[in-house]
């Protein structure tokens, strides 16, 4: 994001700091999920969590090397992990990282629009009521016309930012989905229950059906809503 146009809460979701913390957590929760289920040992997750950790700099230099962001990223946290890193991304696909935190990150920046609509809203209310009886021209083909208050005009904009909080809710709920279904949606070599851990753990819900990728209606729902707003 660009600096001079961004609100500090909002540029801090989507730093690469931001990004790979959540990445490290999908890791690890999928291990938690993995070592309780008997399919890694439980010394391997307890490494995880414990030294878990990553180095911007370098996950940059060996992904310059390597050409592929995950690998970077899991290169790194093993150099902090150690032996116990090889049960780390088992099963998984790099989308399941991708996109999963590519959600949490959205649900975050909805809460952030969600907010500041309310403020908005409460602003738009008080202003409405203060000005029910200011008079102001009204329009009709561009012209002036019957008059009307200037806390009408506030009241029509109070409507649409309601309608507008009622969709910036929906496409919030609609893309908080986490999928961990392996490299084309199968579950080929990850249990079920392993997504269910993750999504639970991130507070998201587990994708119905996927591919590789989480469907990208949901996606097209968000951005759509944004447009809007």
């Amino acid at each position: 994001m660009i600096p001079r146009y961004s609100r500090p809460e909002m540029a801090r979701i989507w730093e690469p700091e931001t990004r790979f913390r959540i990445w490290l957590k999908i890791e690890t929760y999928a291990a938690e999920a993995m070592a309780e289920l008997g399919l890694i040992p439980k010394h391997a997750a307890e490494a995880v969590r414990k030294r878990g950790g990553f180095d911007i700099a370098r996950i940059d230099a060996i992904e310059r090397e390597v050409k592929h962001d995950v690998i970077a990223f899991l290169t790194s946290v093993a150099e902090h992990v150690g032996p116990e890193a090889r049960f780390l991304h088992l099963g998984l696909t790099s989308s399941d990282v991708l996109d999963t935190c590519f959600n949490v990150q959205l649900v975050e920046a909805a809460d952030l629009l969600v907010a500041d609509i309310d403020a908005l809203l409460a602003a738009l209310k008080n202003r409405a009521f203060e000005h029910k009886d200011t008079l102001t021209v009204g329009r009709s083909h561009g012209v002036h016309a019957e008059p009307t208050t200037f806390g009408l005009k506030l009241a029509v904009a109070y409507a649409e930012f309601s309608r507008a909080r009622e969709r910036m809710v929906r496409a919030r709920e609609e893309v908080g989905t986490c999928a961990i279904s392996g490299a084309v949606g199968t579950f080929a070599h990850v249990d079920p229950r392993v997504e269910t851990y993750v999504a639970k753990k991130l507070g998201l819900r587990p994708e119905p059906i996927s591919t590789q990728v989480v469907p990208r209606d949901r996606h097209a729902a968000y951005f759509a809503t944004l447009a809007v707003v």
